[in-house]
Formats: C-alpha cells, structure tokens, sequence
C-alpha cells in the first residue's frame, strides 16, 4: 500500500536538511560501564536519534538492549542494571542504510565461530551492496538490512580463529566510511578506516577506564581526559593486557569529512584534532569577508549556524542578535489542526523575535541549503515580521551532490543548488542577496595553522575519494530498502 500524503510530505519536510549518521560510545575496565555509556550516548543524541542501544560485557557473557527512540526513552535505571559487566559500547542510530526498524538497531549482537561479540558502526560503506549479494548468494542468512552486518558475515566466513585476524580480514574487503567499536567477552576494539571519514577519538578517566566515542563532549559529561584521535586505518584493542595498536591496512589519503566541522558535530566538542566552535567561528569570519553586507542585525538559524554567526558578527561589526528560536521539544510526530496554518512545519520548529527584527536589514547566518523549502518558509517569517532587507548567506559551499559516506544528504535531483543558479535561488527564496562560501574559503577557514589536513568534500564537489558500487542519483537508503505501509 502506498504510503500516506500527509507523512510523505512531513517527512519531505523534515528533509530540508543533512540528516545526523550515528554516535558511537565505548568503555572499557569501568564498574559502571552500562551507565557511563548511557551518559556518553546522551552527549552523542545529536547525532542519531531512531533508536539507540548499549552491549555490555562482565568477562564471561554479553548483554544488549535496544529500542526505538532517544537514549532517555529506550532506557530505565532497571533496564541499565541488568547490562552487567566492566565494558561496554553505545550506539545511536539515524539510517543512513537500512530502513529505521527495531532489527536495525545497533550494537548488533552476533553468537559465531569466534564467540560472541556486538559491533556499533557509525559510517557508510559503498560496496555493500556487492557483498552482500555475494554473500547471499553463497548462504548467508542477513537479519537486518543495515550495511554494518556486512562485516559481521565476512568475519564469521574468513577461516580464521583468531578474532583480531577475521576482523581485519572482512575490512580488508569493505570500502567506505566506517568507526567501529567492536565489544568481546574479554576486549573492546575501536577501528577508523584508512581514510579516516568519520572521527574516533579515545580519552583516559581517572579510575583507569579507556573510553572511545565520536566526539569529545562525550568525554566531558563522563570526566573523561581526551589522548588522541584514533588514527585513520588503526585498530586500537583494550583486555586485560593493556592497549595494543595496530595498523594493517595499506595508507590511504585522509579523507576528512568537511560537513562534520559545518554542520554535525556539538560546537563544544574536538574532532580531526581540532575545535569544532573554532573552526565554526573561522567559517563565519571568512564568510563575513568574502560576502560582506549591509545590515543592522546578524541572526543565526539556531543551533549549528550560532556559532559562525559570531565570527560573521565580529569581523564584519554588525551586532549579533537571536532573532530566531529554535524549539527543543520537538517529538517524532506532530499533529497539525484541520484548518491549515501557513508554514506550519517550520513554524512547529522556529519562531521568530519580532522586536529584534522589525524594520532592520538582517542578515541570516545559515549553515546549508538543501531543497530550499524550509528556508524559504523561513524567510518569508522574516517578512511577515516586519524585516526590512533579508539577506542570506551561508558558512559553507553550496550543496550540489550527495554523501554516500554516512550523512543522509537528498539526491541530486532534489539539491536546488544543483538544479539552479544563484539567481535563480535568490528568486525563490525571495531574499535581497545570497552569499555562499567557495570551496577555497572553506577549506581556508579549516585550517588551524599547525598541519595541512585533507577533507572529504564530495557533497560540494562532486569529488568521491572511493569508488561506489552504484554512482547514479539514488539516495544510500535506498541500499537495501523496506517500506512503510499504512496499518488499517
């Protein structure tokens, strides 16, 4: 049956921007693992919030839980004292690949030839479809229509007895983005891809437990002292012999993914060995110089473009005001009354200061344009509230293709950037000028000054550091798809 008008249009809706991939948590040697993981996954909700789960282990046994929802939701303080054990990870989803059902919930657990063991994946990888082709085809029985399973088969048939050797067996054969903790009966390994996509960092806590997750402000609610990235291509094992590093894989060039500075991760978190809120602040000074404007108030669309309003508020002079709220309260669903109100679903989200606006020329700081709806049904909020000039510019390039490294960016057929031009989109959104930054300025502002780094920046480029195994215009969930269908 086909899918409901009025959810197919909400979430169209909600599509205007770059969905979160996932946030993984990891701990090893911690009596209260399960808990700690819980509080590093509530740091990480930013990054997924389908549904999140957590593996533990106290030396002899695994245990799971996982639900749908928001770390809050899915667990109780029952619930996190039936998890057991000194190590653990955590995991919150947003599918990237794979429909968002319970199943697909990660950790996925697994009882195998080489014993148990869960695997938390934050990432995308492109030639899974070709796998797992392979792999049905030659008997194996797949569970879940997540990528990360993929790994899990290879391993399980590479022959091998020894559980560090089948691991780097099957990533010897997968391509893509991925940050993996994987969690034994007796070691916790944390992996990053010879490219290194997405961030891993590890940190120390005081009672001697390693921690590993995707970002620092993880580390900060659990008092967690930051060491070092997980280095692209590295395999890290925490047991009872310490920490152990390896590096199989041959050297790739670092592929930095540029979106996770702009846009993804919480501005008071340290990926790629830097500052988040620094290079944000950087991204507006840049753009403040290279796109300068008349007006009378900077305003941030809150909360990824708060910061790079600051930088654009400082270095062009013009004051910073919030002139837009941003609700938090948002659930999953939403029910709107009979009679239609204009704008409704950007208006379920923001709202707008009127007397921080009324008769001034703002200037709206904000981080992407996707299909450009909902910033056009921003705007147009502006207007009705007495903005005298509206003029929009944006702390990144324009968005022209998608990512199939684990963000959830539309096709490119639905990207207006790729569609239009900037004239063309002044038009539609119907500002006074449109300001994006090139993809030399960005790069610029990501650097800090101490090392050349390189950046994934495929989404404005179109440049792909690895080959897909289908380059069309599909979305990545499309991978491996199931379907909503009304219930009756």
């Amino acid at each position: 049956m086909p899918i409901r008008s009025d959810l197919r249009d909400r979430f169209q809706d909600d599509h205007q921007i770059p969905r979160e991939e996932c946030g993984i948590y990891g701990i090893s040697g911690c009596k209260e693992a399960a808990n700690f993981t819980y509080l590093g996954l509530y740091s990480l909700q930013h990054r997924g919030q389908e549904s999140a789960g957590i593996v533990t282990s106290d030396g002899q046994r695994l245990f799971r839980y996982a639900g749908m929802g928001q770390v809050a939701q899915v667990f109780t303080e029952e619930k996190l004292r039936d998890l057991s054990g000194s190590s653990a990870i955590g995991h919150n989803r947003y599918s990237t690949t794979g429909a968002s059902f319970l199943r697909n919930a990660q950790p996925i657990r697994v009882e195998s030839n080489l014993g148990g063991f869960a695997l938390a994946h934050n990432g995308n990888l492109v030639n899974a479809w070709s796998l797992r082709s392979e792999l049905e085809r030659s008997g194996s029985i797949f569970q879940t229509t997540i990528d990360s399973e993929v790994i899990v088969h290879l391993m399980a048939r590479s022959g091998k007895t020894d559980f560090l050797d089948a691991l780097i067996y099957a990533l010897r054969q997968v391509e893509g983005a991925y940050s993996l903790l994987i969690l034994t009966r007796d070691a916790l390994y944390a992996v990053r891809d010879p490219n290194g996509f997405r961030p891993l960092v590890m940190g120390r806590r005081q009672d001697g437990s390693i921690v590993f997750a995707s970002e620092t402000c993880a580390f900060d609610i659990t008092d967690t002292t930051y060491e070092r990235d997980v280095h692209p291509g590295e395999i890290v094992c925490v047991d009872g012999k310490g920490i152990t590093s390896y590096h199989p894989f041959e050297k790739r060039a670092e592929a930095l993914c540029i979106f996770e500075h702009i846009y993804f991760s919480r501005p008071d978190s340290r990926i790629f060995e830097q500052s988040v809120y620094d290079v944000r602040k950087r991204l507006g000074q840049v753009l403040a110089r290279a796109h300068p404007c008349d007006g009378d108030v900077v305003v941030p669309v809150p909360d990824s473009s708060t910061v790079a309003a600051i930088g654009f508020a400082e270095e062009s002079g013009i004051p910073y005001t919030m002139g837009l709220i941003r609700s938090h309260y948002i659930g999953r669903t939403f029910i709107e009354p009979e009679q239609r109100i204009r704008d409704f679903g950007a208006k379920i989200k923001y709202n707008v200061i009127r007397s921080a606006i009324e008769g001034k020329r703002v200037v709206v700081i904000d981080d992407s344009i996707m299909r450009g709806t909902t910033s056009r049904k921003l705007i147009k909020m502006f207007r009705r509230n007495g903005a005298k000039e509206v003029h929009l510019r944006i702390s990144a390039p324009p968005t022209r293709f998608p990512c199939y490294y684990g963000i959830d960016i539309p096709t490119r057929g639905e990207l207006i950037a790729a569609t239009h031009s900037v004239e063309e989109i002044i038009r539609y959104l119907n500002v006074d000028s449109l300001g994006y930054m090139s993809l030399e300025e960005a790069h610029s502002a990501m650097m800090d000054g101490t090392r050349d780094r390189k950046w994934c920046d495929a989404c404005f480029s179109g440049t792909y550091p690895l080959k897909l195994d289908q380059n069309d215009n599909s979305n990545q969930k499309d991978l491996f798809p199931e379907y909503l269908v009304e219930e009756r």
